[in-house]
């Protein structure tokens, strides 16, 4: 029988340098860069992960728990996990040792499916759809040209490529956001969904004020209105103003997301399967938001790993409320400027009319391709 006893961990390091920066309300975008996490087993099967966040940093903490996970079977992956988390618990219950946790978490999930020549949803329970709608995020502000004009040429053109909605990036000011915000709403037409993402760019305040000026755009969510560890905030923002409110992408494990979920502060959760510590912990907050009647809409960014494993996670979301005809669950697909997001994938997962299919092979139902690894290899240092 072929043996699922670890033996090695690597980290592959992705990195491409853009030639057109952007910028998120707080955050510039020089570069795309993205840490892959492979497990390696005794018979020579890899199983992959992925790491939100800095890709080097993450590299060093799946450094540090690799010791603890050589010679350990991978498919006693629930132990494997609760033995990383209670070592570094005191100083990592969030950040970056539960992403580099996740990244581990994920792989040892794609060998388990490799090993029972099953995919992740299968085992997970099984597939309540085959397919997923996919919403278009891109919308970034760029060094230069009119926003409003650049933008709505932008997300018009996600319109003809199939998407059903689209997101755009908000947090630069209330009345800079609101010319750009309605000028995409008509470019993009009723009929087209729109949200918006502040990347915690606003006060309360401020949100509150732009929320209410936008409502009539007709937006789905409005995420990240304020600061991460600002609850009250939130509370606040869904309050004062009509659009819902979505979060969650910088919370880690269900207990970051307890207090949020317990407190309504907010309408839509977004764990994201490579930061919020993998594809059980994702699991245990969607069933955290079934429980309090929340919605449920994952953050995705990153490479095809990445997309594969949130494939994986809303395949097996169950329908909520359950009724004939339910309301699907939504994949956030990165529209921006990354060339080894489908290249790490030797068959790229791509939307047709707005819908992406769920890999059914062993695992994520991927396959990585080496040379593109090699390719967008990150320089030393």
């Amino acid at each position: 029988m072929a043996s699922t006893r670890i033996a090695e961990i690597r980290t592959h390091l992705l990195e491409h340098r853009l030639e057109a920066p952007f910028e998120s309300a707080f955050s510039r975008f020089d570069s795309r860069a993205h840490c892959l996490v492979e497990v390696v087993t005794e018979d020579g099967t890899s199983g992959w992960g992925e790491c939100l966040g800095p890709m080097r940093l993450n590299a060093a903490v799946v450094a540090a728990m690799a010791p603890l996970l050589v010679g350990r079977d991978a498919l006693d992956h629930e132990r494997l996990w609760l033995h990383l988390y209670s070592q570094f618990r005191d100083q990592g219950q969030r950040g970056l040792v539960v992403t580099a946790l996740s990244g581990l978490e994920i792989a040892l999930w794609d060998l388990k499916g490799r090993h029972f020549g099953a995919p992740v949803h299968r085992l997970l329970g099984g597939a309540f759809r085959s397919q997923v709608p996919a919403y278009a995020t891109g919308g970034f502000r760029r060094a230069s040209g009119d926003r409003p004009t650049y933008l709505a040429e932008e997300t018009a053109g996600y319109v003809r490529e199939g998407f059903g909605a689209v997101k755009i990036k908000i947090g630069y000011g209330v009345a800079e956001d609101l010319a750009a915000i309605r000028a995409v709403r008509e470019a993009i037409g009723p009929g087209t969904g729109l949200m918006i993402d502040a990347n915690h760019g606003y006060d309360a305040l401020e949100a509150i004020a732009l929320g209410r000026a936008a409502a009539a755009c007709d937006i789905a969510w409005f995420e990240e209105p304020v600061v991460p560890e600002d609850l009250e905030g939130y509370r606040a923002v869904k309050a004062g103003q009509p659009i819902p409110v979505a979060g969650g992408e910088t919370w880690f494990t269900r207990w970051g997301f307890r207090d949020a979920v317990a407190g309504r502060v907010l309408d839509i959760l977004q764990p994201d399967v490579c930061a919020v510590g993998g594809l059980s912990e994702a699991c245990r907050i969607a069933t955290l938001a079934e429980t309090f009647g929340l919605r449920l809409v994952p953050h995705v960014w990153g490479t095809g790993v990445a997309l594969a494993a949130a494939l994986q996670f809303l395949a097996v979301l169950p329908d909520s409320p359950p009724r004939h005809q339910p309301r699907q669950p939504l994949l956030e697909f990165d529209r921006t400027d990354n060339p080894f997001r489908q290249a790490v994938l030797t068959v790229p997962i791509e939307q047709r009319d707005g819908l992406v299919a769920v890999p059914d092979g062993p695992g994520l139902g991927i396959e990585i391709d080496r040379a593109a690894l090699a390719r967008y290899r990150a320089p030393e240092g």
